[in-house]
């Protein structure tokens, strides 16, 4: 699997099988495995749903990360992910230094939480890769404030062969409970404004955070082996 995801040379690559009533996901970068990807999960349920003719109503993963639920709902796929805490802290000086405008806050989780003073400064960052190929976490995701939308987000990983992620799912199970607590509200529609972004409508229940976006057919083809 993991030479297919080096050869693929996407953001993630999804495997799964069904076992009973469930399937069994895992996703890998080109250089690693990893313990949630929220994009590549609903593209599994698109693939479930759209062309495998799976008749369910609901589609349920088990991964490393637990139990991740996907429904169809209308046009868009809903995944039901659980939250993940976040942690305020200083700003590392290898962050600071990677940007060209310092962060007003900075948070840790699975990935650093950088969060700026403007969607300008999310639009126009340039990070400096390799300072971030050193820190301790998968990566660093930077966010701010939206007129348009309620927050946009842009997602960094190098050290895992993603120099920058163009939707990355996971990334919302850190951000949502960032933003409810400064917006004081369950519901969001934010953008992950990467080269091809990505809309997200997000909706906050308890400790899961229900994330859905649109799934469009790319490419289908056989791997030789």
């Amino acid at each position: 699997m993991q030479k297919i995801a080096n050869e693929n040379n996407l953001s993630e690559t999804a495997f799964f099988v069904k076992e009973d009533d469930k399937y069994h996901i895992r996703w890998f970068t080109p250089t690693s495995e990893v313990d949630m990807c929220g994009h590549a999960t609903l593209a599994s349920a698109y693939v479930l749903f759209e062309i495998l003719d799976y008749t369910k109503k609901e589609i349920l993963f088990n991964s490393k990360s637990g139990l991740l639920k996907v429904v169809k709902n209308k046009d868009k796929y809903q995944m039901d992910f659980p939250t993940t805490k976040i942690e305020k802290c200083d700003i590392p000086d290898t962050l600071i230094n990677a940007f060209n405008v310092k962060p007003i806050e900075c948070y840790k989780s699975m990935d650093y939480i950088l969060v700026f003073e403007s969607e300008e400064d999310i639009m126009t960052a340039t990070p400096n890769l390799e300072l971030l190929k050193k820190i301790e976490t998968r990566g660093v995701i930077i966010t701010a404030k939206s007129q348009k939308y309620d927050f946009v987000n842009r997602m960094f990983a190098p050290k895992y062969g993603i120099d920058e992620d163009p939707v990355t799912g996971s990334a919302f199970t850190q951000l949502i409970p960032y933003w409810h607590e400064k917006l004081n509200k369950n519901t969001f529609r934010a953008k992950q404004v990467s080269q091809r972004g990505g809309k997200v409508f997000c909706t906050l229940e308890n400790d899961r955070v229900k994330i859905s976006g649109y799934g469009v057919k790319y490419l289908e083809a056989v791997l030789e082996i």
